[in-house]
């Protein structure tokens, strides 16, 4: 964020939903709001209870679970039904787009077109899958197509950046679930900021995937794998009642082929006999989709919230949260990260995984520390939907299917041996959300403007200054890129060695920048004002009806109304 200041000192103590209060470290005078929150006994032991209240217990517990469970399919149906949206919304023109070899010559280019389409579909496996598709049908070449595998890493994470945003309400859990969630995006543009020039000028993928692949026998191979999905198992019966899109027409539409008539296929669905065009239909599946999601998010939360509770909670904790004994210690993000793998690999959506975490670090169930190995072990175990898409091709072009999927799965082993088993870089990310989480804090619609600066904004505009040129994309970049480093510079002096510094540049509030480039202060009360205004309105309108209540009621009960306290907009 640059020069852009948080002033951690002056937060509030973190109190957390449903009575759940953070556990706080006085430490100098500073509280840690990163500590896992304090589990408070709220209900009478079970050995106290008779027999009808365990049963009301344990029914009640069940119910609860069964819920959660249900809204987490719904969850993924909306997800679904959210991709053929867009599908239908952009399909055309995306395939058009990912077709052109002039724009994917770029590679930066290539990366933005990544992450947007990932971001459209709402899945990467779902991206590379296409990809896969394309690179064997021979519409893309493998150079080209390794740097919109690296984009469709940072796109995926949109969706449990937007889970997040279900805890805005509690401060100390929206501060820590935001962090979890954009933990994931840190690491996915780092790993793309240091890697993408390296496979530029080296070609390290193009030439590993093509020396491991070099001496196997694909043509003589009868492949007989299926893409089995388990997530699509459960879901189909469902979306295939709302809308079923043909197959065979995005796939055609990925070739770079021109498809006439609509790419919804005739059928027994909702859709089957839509009288509008395909983007009317998109448009129309895209609110429900939306509607449906938001409303998932907001009861998941809810029902985690009173689940996550007393022993539960406690068991959860000591379990997630628990290192192995001894010399073993070491050892424990790696299990984390095979696990993180293994889920992954068997719901096959990364995204589903992080989405249900995010709300437990939000909880203060599980550390941020520890879902960081979960999430890097999620991005191996999501590299292998490609390859099944691969063995699934012609034994022919099976290979530069493969070569792309591996491709996938280095790139993102090899992040994770820049980011993970070093412990100061492995604080690179985490200082990063972790700043993020206090930021949104303090300043919750910061979210929604990261969400569109990172997502949709930076993306578009990168997209469309690679454009230009590689001349161009440095003559805009060097400067920002000098700019970021110069800062971070600076503030890495700020905080370990002042002295070094200038007496004008050892703190910003002394550099002479304008306030509006150094602090999210006056954007805040920009924000505070608009929406001081309409809840200025709704308070003045609930007061005057107060009034006449306490002119209603005899002089002994005035008492009871009290119109200063529960109705100031002053209050914080």
């Amino acid at each position: 964020m640059g020069c852009l200041s948080t002033p951690y000192d002056e937060e509030e103590p973190i109190v957390g939903s449903d009575s759940r209060i953070s556990s706080i470290e006085h430490n100098e005078g500073e509280d840690d709001p990163w500590r896992l929150a304090a589990i408070e006994e709220d209900s009478t032991p079970w050995e106290t209870l008779t027999l009808k209240l365990k049963c009301n217990r344990v029914a009640l517990l069940t119910g609860k679970i069964a819920c959660l469970l249900c809204l987490l399919w719904m969850f993924v149906c909306s997800l679904d039904c959210l991709s053929s949206a867009f599908r239908l919304l952009g399909g055309k023109v995306a395939g058009e787009a990912l077709a052109s070899s002039v724009l994917l010559s770029n590679p930066v280019a290539g990366v933005m077109i990544g992450v947007l389409a990932t971001v459209l579909v709402q899945s990467s496996s779902t991206a590379t899958s296409i990809l896969v598709s394309m690179v064997t049908s021979e519409v893309l070449t493998l150079p080209h197509a390794i740097p919109i595998v690296m984009g469709s890493n940072i796109g995926t994470t949109v969706t449990n950046t937007l889970v997040a945003l279900g805890q805005v309400r509690a401060k100390g859990d929206f501060r820590r679930a935001f962090a979890a969630a954009t933990l994931h995006d840190f690491f996915n543009w780092l790993c793309v900021i240091v890697l993408l020039p390296v496979e530029v000028t080296s070609g390290y993928l193009y030439h590993f995937t093509d020396a491991i692949t070099k001496g196997l026998d694909l043509n003589r191979t009868n492949s007989t794998t299926s893409n089995t999905k388990l997530l699509k198992a459960i879901t189909e019966p469902v979306t295939k009642e709302i809308i079923d899109l043909s197959s065979a027409k995005i796939k055609a539409i990925a070739r770079g082929e021109k498809v006439n008539g609509s790419i919804i296929e005739l059928g027994d669905h909702l859709f089957s006999n839509w009288p509008g065009s395909d983007s009317s239909a998109g448009v129309l599946l895209l609110t429900a989709s939306l509607v449906s999601l938001t409303a998932c998010l907001l009861l998941i939360v809810k029902i985690l919230c009173s689940l996550l509770r007393g022993a539960v909670a406690k068991a959860i904790q000591r379990v997630v949260n628990s290192d192995f004994p001894g010399p073993w210690r070491h050892l424990t993000g790696y299990a984390a990260m095979i696990v993180g793998a293994a889920l992954t690999v068997l719901i096959q959506s990364s995204s589903v995984l992080t989405s249900a975490l995010t709300p437990l670090v939000g909880l203060g169930a599980v550390h941020l520390e520890r879902m960081y190995p979960v999430i890097l072990g999620a991005n191996l175990g999501t590299t292998m939907t490609g390859m099944l898409a691969a063995l699934a091709s012609d034994p022919e072009s099976m290979r530069a299917g493969i070569r792309l999927a591996l491709s996938h799965f280095l790139f993102n082993f090899s992040g994770i041996l820049l980011w993970y088993p070093w412990p100061p870089s492995r604080k690179v990310p985490l200082s990063a959300a972790k700043a993020m989480g206090n930021t949104v804090a303090r300043y919750p619609w910061f979210a929604l403007a990261y969400i569109l600066l990172a997502f949709l904004l930076l993306p578009l505009l990168v997209f469309a200054v690679s454009l230009s040129g590689p001349a161009g994309l440095a003559a805009v970049a060097a400067p920002v890129v000098a700019l970021g480093i110069l800062l971070a510079m600076v503030n890495f002096l700020q905080r370990h060695a002042v002295h070094m510094l200038p007496v004008r540049l050892r703190t910003w509030e002394d550099s002479g920048l304008p306030k509006a480039l150094r602090s999210l202060e006056p954007y805040d009360s920009f924000f505070n004002k608009l929406c001081g205004g309409i809840c200025r309105e709704k308070f003045r309108s609930k007061s005057s009806e107060k009034e006449k209540l306490v002119k209603r009621q005899p002089k002994s009960k005035e008492t009871e109304f009290n119109t200063d306290d529960p109705f100031s907009i002053d209050d914080d």
